[in-house]
């Protein structure tokens, strides 16, 4: 089957499920009101690397219990490490085993190049070096190493930041799926830029950088697995750029996060969470790809979950939203961006939203991910 044409549209209200009136929403809330995921499961599943509870629940039980610290309990997009000249050192790091490696829009050279440079940008930093380490399994193509090699180095050169150094492991045929990437960035985030959760406030705006879902559907299509033709490409790309027209537009931007595993439903929820204000949304105003929302109705899931890869969530002051939407427009990257949201009081450590139907429900985070493997 063949779908949808290649213009946005918002998203339809025949998916959205159980629909609730405004008032209803607020008697459902203290069962969803900070809502920790704790860790029950005995074994790793698939699910505790999808960005969702499960998630939360492992990096939380595991990883923070292990190393707790000032820097890593932020849990942000990577570490901000002050230095003595008044400018702040960010520091992230992040692991790719996407399958397939290759894919409409992209490889999983270009995700390794943007996704770290997509984490120090959402801190506010400005990019300049990365590393990379490779598993790669034995028998793989050593022409397909270097395609993907070259597609990191086009990724890097475009985002104005060089690979400085790296590692190269080889493991027994079977034990990683072709080929594993890591890598590590670091940035400098200018003297007195901040971006945090403790900065929103009510009334502050929620700005998305434009369509989602594209990158987590053209994996999804891209295994072959399923009957569905479909033009859709991945969203990859570096949105450093496009975050630093943010800043000039809107100086007093307040937080920022890429809606990658998990998708804009899941950093809302994180937002909401840090911050014990409510998120609501407007379900009218997510722009979705026609194609990508055909695909995601077929498949019986929420394009608001889905993985971006050049996306960004935006949290700003009112009275910059207009400069902020205008500025991201006229970038290349930003022309789909929109107001699709706004933080308030109540329903509070929550994310709500209007459907189009003129209700209200509540956005949960996923325990999982309805897509595996898809950065």
């Amino acid at each position: 089957m063949s779908l949808g044409d290649s213009k946005v549209a918002g998203t339809k209200a025949e998916r959205t499920g159980p629909v609730f009136r405004e008032d209803q929403v607020l008697e459902r809330i203290d069962a969803f009101r900070r809502r920790r995921p704790r860790l029950r499961d005995e074994v790793v599943t698939l699910a505790h690397g999808a960005g969702g509870k499960a998630s939360a629940a492992l990096v939380s039980s595991v990883f923070v219990e292990a190393f707790h610290n000032p820097e890593l309990e932020v849990l942000g997009d990577g570490a901000v490490l002050p230095l003595p000249s008044g400018e702040s050192l960010a520091f992230s790091t992040d692991s790719f085993v996407v399958k397939p490696l290759r894919f409409p829009g992209g490889s999983i050279g270009h995700l390794a190049v943007h996704g770290t440079v997509n984490d120090l940008s959402m801190m506010g930093a400005q990019p300049s070096w990365i590393s990379a380490a490779f598993v790669i399994e034995e028998g793989f193509p050593v022409d397909e190493l270097r395609r993907i090699a070259a597609d990191m180095a086009e990724a890097a050169e475009a985002a104005g930041v060089r690979v400085v150094t790296g590692d190269t492991k080889v493991v027994s045929t079977g034990a990683a799926d072709g080929l594993f990437i890591t890598t590590a960035g670091v940035g400098l985030i200018p003297a007195g830029r901040r971006l945090s959760a403790e900065l929103v406030r009510p009334g502050d705006q929620v700005l998305l950088s434009g369509t989602i879902g594209d990158h987590g559907m053209a994996v999804m299509l891209a295994r072959g697995d399923l009957a569905i033709e479909a033009d859709i490409r991945s969203d990859t790309a570096a949105v450093n750029g496009l975050v630093e027209t943010l800043l000039a537009a809107a100086p007093s931007t307040r937080w920022l996060r890429d809606p990658t595993r998990g998708g804009v439903g899941t950093v809302c929820n994180e937002l909401a969470q840090d911050t014990q204000l409510g998120v609501v949304l407007d379900e009218r105003r997510l722009p979705v790809l026609p194609e990508v929302q055909a695909a995601c109705d077929l498949l019986g899931i929420d394009p608001i979950y889905v993985a971006n890869e050049g996306k960004f969530v935006a949290v700003v002051a009112p009275e910059e939203t207009e400069a902020a939407l205008a500025a991201l427009r006229e970038h290349p990257l930003g022309r789909a961006a929109a107001v699709i949201g706004e933080i308030t009081e109540q329903p509070a450590g929550t994310v709500a939203l209007r459907t189009g139907l003129g209700g209200s429900r509540i956005v949960d985070m996923l325990v999982g991910d309805p897509l595996p493997r898809i950065c």
